[in-house]
């Protein structure tokens, strides 16, 4: 083949990708070519020292580590609880966590939730000037709040969607600055590379059509979105052009798949199912797994059969 047929044949390919921007576009416009591989997304964990929490998580860790993925993905709300409660309390969860997690023996992504911000509410009786307030106890613990990675090809990226409010409370939301880095991240990455998104609050989700009243959408009588990012909109706006093949999120303890504009917005079921007290909705206590495969993910969902010891809080 010529070089001129050659190079013409590179310029239609990039072309097609760009105007296609389908989740399974694979074009030589990728530096490096996605591989096939398998990783644990688990979420929801709210781990702490009753309801026989700490031996669940373990048998998720277990289980989780006995499928040999690359790695896995935290969706954050590791313990139960640290917004609420006193250092002593906070330091206990997050240590028992921190112990339990030494099953997994893989690398692990963290992806901070609402229950991880440490002090914010006003019964914790913490002050604002403590120097783990919010997010500080979880960033000294876990990391960042907010990042990306790449790993065989493929591009991850973790959001933050917890913003503690000035009247001590909090919203899902990604702040202005966050948006702004996103947008630079997905720029820099391209528009072919394969990206997958996690975040604690979902950015889609139908929960709100069918959830029990108690729980059912935003209000207005209700001060902040805590349900799912209330600027979604911005953020699915920061994605056009890039291709997004999934986006994995907690929060919801449901496992639910929405796809929207060729993006699969996965909730995944929690690890805790209904805090520790039984399946959530019908959806028992487990894990997703994800399956990448030629640009594109296939996922299952893994119960790993925790029995609860405790009834539900309602019967």
């Amino acid at each position: 083949m010529s070089v001129s047929r050659r190079l013409f044949l590179k310029s239609a390919a990039l072309t097609t990708a760009a105007a296609t921007l389908s989740p399974t576009v694979i074009t030589s416009a990728n530096t490096s070519a996605p591989s096939h591989f398998d990783f644990v997304f688990f979420t929801d964990t709210h781990i702490q020292p009753e309801l026989d929490a700490a031996h669940g998580c373990d048998m998720a860790f277990r289980k989780i580590a006995s499928l040999n993925p690359d790695f896995a993905i935290m969706g954050g709300d590791h313990v139960f609880d640290s917004n609420a409660v006193d250092r002593t309390r906070a330091n206990t969860v997050f240590d028992l966590y921190k112990t339990t997690e030494q099953s997994l023996r893989m690398p692990l992504h963290h992806t901070i939730g609402n229950h991880d911000v440490f002090g914010i509410l006003p019964k914790s009786g913490v002050a604002p000037t403590d120097p783990g307030y919010a997010k500080k106890m979880y960033e000294d613990r876990m990391g960042k709040t907010y990042y990306s990675f790449d790993h065989k090809g493929w591009h991850f990226i973790i959001l933050d969607s917890i913003q503690p409010t000035d009247d001590r409370a909090w919203q899902a939301l990604i702040d202005p600055p966050q948006l702004a880095w996103l947008k630079d991240d997905l720029q820099r990455t391209g528009a072919t590379t394969p990206v997958i998104v996690t975040v604690h609050a979902p950015l889609v989700s139908a929960f709100a059509t069918y959830a029990p009243k108690t729980e059912g959408a935003h209000t207005p009588s209700a001060k902040y979105n805590t349900m799912t990012v209330d600027n979604a909109s911005e953020v699915l706006t920061a994605f056009e052009g890039h291709n997004i093949v999934a986006v994995l999120q907690g929060h919801l303890h449901i496992n639910e798949i929405v796809t929207l504009r060729g993006t699969q917005y996965i909730t995944g079921g929690a690890v805790c199912g209904n805090w520790w007290r039984g399946p959530r909705l019908g959806y028992p206590e487990g894990f997703t797994v994800v399956s990448a495969r030629n640009g594109s993910i296939t996922t299952r969902y893994e119960p790993y059969g925790f029995k609860a010891t405790a009834a539900p809080e309602n019967s």
